[in-house]
């Protein structure tokens, strides 16, 4: 890619803000940013909003949301606030219950008020279930309201920054002395030790520990696994802790929010992939599209991941040789992939209920099993059993698949992002034929019902959705790249180091997922920034 060797002069039309990158945390910011009276253009590369938040026909008639396939983290007073149900977002599935396959066909359900299942297992885990649940909602509920804010910087004198600290405090105080030293006590527990202590049945502990390890590079005995279940179930919270399945897939829900981003008056324009961020003044002041069109700006907010937008769209010459070296290296390595089924009838699961089908399937026998599958990972390699995320969304939502079939979705874990030996293109049909054969384990005869199957691999994702590394969340959730140092210091407040730049991604506070609140924490900040300079300014 050429580059130029110094600032360039934006031409074209003139926008107070450009949001590159029309994922839902870039429609969000937009909408907000629109909704405080500012002209913004919102450019996406693609040939159709979402990002990873979309609907795709991967074989004729079958239709499947693409990455992200379930609803859970978009905070309620966000939908409320953007009217998304009368943008079109409707939901055919709430409430979706979560079960934990088994090869024996005793599967069991996480249900806290139907603990049948559980206590035909183990009478103490059922006992003990409910104050376990009890207890990390709590300490999620404490952590929850970290999200809606822009995190505080540390060692400032800003009275703004002391008392958002003194805010988190206050709160984690709140929790009691006793859940106080627990939290603390557990926060950086590998979640096998925290099972461990509470349970016994090992199908229970794998179901509980799936949620800390999904989508990320940790294994049920990492340290740190702890605190990203809290994460996931902080960010639940906010959404009312159930899961939910959009009508029409996710692309469904990118949808609504690019109606509500256009009815605010922002302008959207797709199949405009952007090759610079332009510099003029030391400031950012406009793009430069891969067709050559420039457009200018007086604010540039960037939907791409940390690494994409600093290093290849504005380069490395503008900044700091130690910032450029954190940013350099921010871990983003994709360990998930996601596998699409076209089915000729609904798959029959051992000793499961159809109507189970309308919920979240998991396929992790044990804690044991979780950790063999990312040992493999760690090499490049791949588990000869790894674990699965399953929704058969076509149960609840018929338009997915023509009349009598049905579509299988599964995020599967972990499958590296590249491998030691050789490519995924010589080894696409191995892992598309374990994957198919390891769900056969649970559902005897579901290859002979396959009509179609797709495989995308965390390359495939990084290619299609633009995402270094392939990974959902373009930074790893861990606790080095969270809260005030995510994605990296100098970055983490929504601002960067280039005056009238901003992030508004998934590599931002508070993370991957489809939340939307990075992209209203960032459009707050954009907002009060514009009105400091102004006071400054008068």
């Amino acid at each position: 890619m050429n580059r130029p060797a110094t600032s360039a002069s934006p031409g074209g039309p003139k926008y107070d803000c450009i949001v590159i990158g029309g994922g839902h945390n870039g429609l969000v910011c937009a909408t907000y940013l629109a909704r405080g009276g500012r002209s913004v253009l919102v450019l996406e590369a693609a040939e159709s909003v979402g990002g990873a938040a979309a609907t795709r026909e991967f074989s004729p008639g079958f239709k499947v949301s693409a990455c992200a396939h379930l609803l859970h983290l978009m905070p309620e007073s966000l939908i409320r606030e953007l009217s998304l149900g009368t943008h079109g977002l409707h939901i055919v599935a709430d409430r979706m219950p979560t079960t934990a396959l088994s090869e024996d066909g005793y599967p069991l359900s996480l249900d806290v008020a139907n603990p049948g299942s559980l206590e035909a297992r183990s009478s103490a885990d059922a006992v003990a279930y409910p104050t376990y649940v009890a207890r990390l909602q709590r300490f999620s509920a404490a952590l929850q309201p970290m999200f809606e804010t822009v995190p505080p910087r540390l060692g400032t004198d800003s009275w703004h920054d002391r008392l958002a600290l003194l805010r988190l405090g206050l709160r984690l105080r709140g929790l009691g002395r006793r859940d106080m030293r627990e939290l603390l006590r557990i926060g950086g527990m590998c979640v096998q030790d925290l099972l461990d202590e509470y349970f016994e049945t090992p199908l229970l502990k794998a179901a509980l520990g799936f949620d800390a390890v999904l989508g990320s590079n940790f294994g049920p005995r990492s340290p740190g696994s702890v605190f990203t279940l809290l994460y996931r179930m902080a960010a639940a919270s906010a959404a009312g802790g159930t899961l939910a399945l959009p009508s029409g897939g996710m692309g469904a829900l990118s949808g609504a929010l690019a109606k509500a981003a256009i009815d605010a008056g922002v302008v959207i324009r797709t199949g405009a992939p952007v090759e610079r961020i332009l510099v003029k003044d030391d400031r950012a002041a406009g793009v430069i599209l891969e067709s050559g069109e420039s457009v200018s700006a007086g604010t540039v907010i960037s939907n791409a991941d940390p690494r994409t937008t600093f290093l290849r769209l504005l380069g490395a010459e503008y900044l700091d040789a130690g910032f450029v070296r954190r940013v350099t290296h921010v871990r983003a390595r994709g360990l998930a992939a996601k596998l699409h089924l076209a089915l000729d009838e609904l798959p029959v699961f051992k000793g499961l209920e159809e109507e189970a089908l309308r919920g979240r399937l998991l396929l992790a026998p044990s804690l044991e099993y979780i950790e063999r599958a990312f040992n493999h990972s760690k090499y490049g390699e791949l588990s000869a059993a790894p674990i699965f995320e399953i929704t058969l969304p076509s149960v609840a939502d018929s338009s997915m698949a023509p009349a009598g079939n049905h579509v299988l979705s599964a995020v599967v874990q972990y499958v590296p992002y590249r491998l030691a030996t050789g490519g995924w293109e010589q080894e696409r049909a191995h892992l598309t034929g374990l994957l198919i054969d390891t769900l056969g384990h649970y559902a005897p005869g579901l290859r002979e019902s396959v009509i179609a199957a797709e495989v995308l691999t965390p390359e495939d994702l990084e290619r299609e959705f633009r995402m270094t590394g392939g990974h959902w969340h373009h930074a790893e959730l861990a606790l080095d790249q969270f809260l005030m140092v995510r994605p990296v210091p100098g970055a983490a407040q929504y601002n960067t180091p280039l005056e009238g730049l901003y992030l508004c991604g998934a590599g931002t506070h508070p993370g991957g997922g489809v939340m939307g609140v990075a992209g209203r924490n960032a459009a707050r900040q954009v907002l009060r920034g514009e009105a400091v300079r102004g006071r400054r300014a008068a």
